[in-house]
């Protein structure tokens, strides 16, 4: 093919280096052009003209516990709960290095544990305490169909959401379907930040995201195909002691002591088809050091709802499915420094623990079933069904921006006239007398609750931007603001209270944690401004 005196056969290691750049080249540029890259939604559907007939609801859910005896295990010699390998490339440059061996079960030469996501890296699982799920709920009224999906996991990246949402048969006639993650920290890495010792592109899952990929595909089906005619009730709950629940970690001390409750039962009767339950809180009870997989303190809030919580203090279940929507997490939203006391008024829990997610869990659960059987509950006696969505795109900055260029994470680069961005996107639903704000990432409580400050010592010298906050523009009488939605773009931090930069606010030495997993300052407003603007057309063709 080349001659004896070519440039080729003459400079062969010259070619070669020549090839691999050209082959990394292309590899970058196609995950900056990234998946689905003429993808944008950007529509309200309310269907005004068509009564409201009898809403109509289904449900379904998957089991998307990796079976562990297809991946391979460790023989963990100290007992520490981190993969340190005895041989190997980095033992041998003594950044992971210990006595550990593995049992190749796939005989490919290297370490396939399922990688834990969340807290540090190399977080090999030994284990499945309880199963985690994708668990969707549909509704249709007035021509309107949509979907809505929660899921056991850490958080999922836009395009595999987009990839879901083109799996779906187009026969069912949906007309949006609506994704939340968890953020579970005690679930199999679905973003790859955290597969591997040293998190390397190469040790991600990418068949257990297929696997997930389609269990939600076919639990929307099935919640579609399910659709049956349904009574809804609606409940806004207080936490009356909130420090019993959740602890704000950073200043300003902004803390999210509503439980939003929506309950859908048979219609005419009191049997239960599903609960609905949001609120903000990191599902992270058990601790950086757990190697079982599990779903915290959420399996323990919806096993509670639906089947009940033993005496003492305990409730009757409602039946049905439940749903758990994650809420507003960011500042950071946890229960590591809480005490969380057991529901018999002796026991207490402030270690990682079992017993700790148990208590939480069901002392969520007794809240939401007293809340959705007492006498605040609202029948809601006009259950239309709304929808709007809208693509957007979120500036990044810092760390977030040169890992989306090296294609790291986060496939897709656009550029716009505030720069460099990452698209994603926000929605607003309506059923009814419950409205929904989604959010893609961890929202900061203070942006929808209310409470955004601007500090002496921020970095930006500008009054608060994300006001007025989120709920104050919704009309429902409960309102959700579901977080990590369609999308996981980190700690959305109001402008007006990001520190990076001494002298830091609050009076802190270091400055507070946050904006290390945030994409930059300017995605809180971008984020603001897009669920702002839907919300209010939204209001426009639909009026309460």
């Amino acid at each position: 093919m080349f001659s004896e005196d070519s440039f080729v056969r003459r400079h062969k290691i010259i070619t070669a280096l020549g090839i691999v750049i050209v082959l990394i080249v292309l590899f970058l540029g196609s995950r900056m052009i990234g998946p689905h890259r003429f993808y944008t939604l950007d529509f309200v559907k309310v269907n005004a003209d068509q009564p409201a007939g009898v809403l109509q609801v289904g449900v379904a859910k998957r089991d998307i516990t990796p079976d562990l005896a297809q991946y391979d295990t460790y023989n963990d010699v100290d007992n520490d709960n981190k993969y340190k390998p005895k041989e190997g490339w980095m033992s041998k440059i003594k950044m992971v290095a210990g006595n550990d061996t593995y049992v190749d079960r796939n005989h490919n030469g290297k370490f396939d544990p399922v990688w834990i996501a969340g807290f540090g890296t190399n977080r090999p699982a030994k284990g499945v305490h309880d199963p985690i799920w994708a668990r969707a709920i549909a509704f249709r009224n007035n021509g309107v169909t949509i979907a809505m999906v929660t899921l056991d996991a850490i958080g999922i990246f836009h395009e595999k959401f987009i990839d879901i949402r083109k799996m779906i048969d187009p026969s069912l006639k949906i007309d949006h379907v609506i994704f939340s993650s968890l953020h579970n920290h005690e679930t199999p890495d679905t973003m790859g930040n955290w597969s591997g010792p040293i998190p390397t592109p190469g040790a991600f899952d990418y068949k257990n995201m297929d696997r997930i990929k389609k269990a939600c595909k076919d639990a929307v089906e099935e919640a579609v195909r399910g659709l049956q005619p349904a009574d809804m009730y609606i409940v806004p709950i207080t936490l009356e002691k909130p420090e019993d629940f959740v602890d704000d970690s950073r200043k300003p001390i902004v803390i999210d002591k509503t439980i939003c409750c929506a309950r859908f039962t048979k219609h005419g009767s009191d049997e239960t088809i599903a609960t609905m339950v949001s609120w903000g809180n990191h599902p992270e009870t058990l601790g950086g050091d757990n190697p079982l997989i599990t779903s915290d303190f959420c399996g323990y809030w919806r096993d509670g709802v639906e089947n009940g919580v033993k005496d003492p203090g305990g409730v009757e279940g409602l039946g049905g499915m439940c749903l758990y929507f994650q809420g507003m997490v960011g500042g950071l939203m946890t229960q590591l420094h809480t005490t969380v006391p057991h529901r018999n008024g002796v026991d207490t829990y402030r270690e990682d623990s079992w017993e700790k997610a148990q208590a939480l869990g069901e002392n969520l659960a007794i809240l939401t079933v007293n809340g959705l059987r007492g006498p605040n509950v609202i029948k809601c006696e006009n259950p239309r069904v709304g929808i709007a969505a809208k693509t957007f795109y979120a500036p990044m900055a810092g760390l977030f921006r040169y890992a989306i260029l090296l294609g790291l994470l986060h496939p897709g680069v656009f550029i716009t006239s505030e720069g460099l961005c990452a698209r994603s996107e926000v929605n607003f639903a309506r059923i009814g007398d419950l409205d929904m704000a989604t959010v893609p990432g961890e929202l900061y409580v203070e942006i929808g609750e209310g409470g955004v400050e601007a500090p002496y010592g921020q970095d930006f010298p500008i009054a608060p931007v994300e006001a007025p906050p989120l709920r104050q523009e919704m009309d429902g009488k409960v309102k959700m603001v579901i977080g990590l939605a369609n999308d996981e773009i980190g700690y959305i931090i109001p402008k007006s209270q990001w520190d990076e930069k001494p002298p830091f606010a609050y009076g802190t030495k270091k400055g507070q944690y946050g904006e290390v997993n945030s994409a930059g300052p300017n995605v809180a407003p971008a984020v603001y401004r897009n669920s702002i603007e839907l919300i209010r057309r939204m209001k426009e063709v639909w009026p309460k």
